[in-house]
């Protein structure tokens, strides 16, 4: 069964490890000191940002993260997504990872993002939709989200997360059911 909870400062260590694996850290290029994971995932945790920060358990166990997020919390980053496709403002998008290396590639990732979408609508019951681009060089990301029941609407140049990446993205997008 796949759970989640808001991470906490506790799970700070458990998250640097997962960002340093080298099939996390290929996408999410993050520094892994401590203090940079305090840095970054602190004032999530702390309720001083709007998004939220889960970690996924699957029967119990840490499988990883998801980051969800209103566009409306940032401007910046829905006007660079809306150069590519409409983006309304209460449109929630997720970015996630699974952390253990031995969990990836068993079809987990599709599960996690079909529970936080599905658990997305009553979370944010004014979220019209759920959008999430994803490097189109990530092709194990985007047959997730096609998986997960997402589907691309579209596609073009937006910055990377990672300098790996490259600057080209698809963007998948859910609508809320009927």
């Amino acid at each position: 069964m796949i759970t989640w909870r808001r991470l906490t400062e506790d799970d700070f260590p458990l998250v640097r490890r997962w960002l340093e694996q080298p099939h996390v850290a290929r996408w999410w290029h993050h520094e892994t000191s401590p203090e940079a994971v305090a840095r970054d995932f602190g004032p999530v945790a702390r309720g001083e940002e709007p998004s939220e920060d889960l970690l996924v358990l699957l029967d119990g166990r840490p499988l990883g993260l998801v980051q969800r997020s209103r566009f409306a919390d940032y401007p910046d980053y829905r006007a660079e997504l809306a150069a590519l496709t409409e983006v309304p403002g209460e449109a929630v998008t997720l970015d996630y990872l699974i952390g253990d290396p031995d969990q990836a590639g068993r079809g987990l990732g599709p599960r996690m993002v079909r529970a936080v979408v599905r658990a997305t609508w009553h979370d944010h019951p004014r979220a019209p939709a759920v959008l999430i681009p994803v490097p189109a060089a990530n092709r194990a990301s985007w047959r997730a989200l096609e998986k997960a029941g997402l589907h691309r609407v579209a596609q073009g140049e937006l910055e990377p997360d990672s300098p790996t990446a490259g600057r080209a993205h698809y963007v998948y997008r859910v609508e809320r059911p009927g």
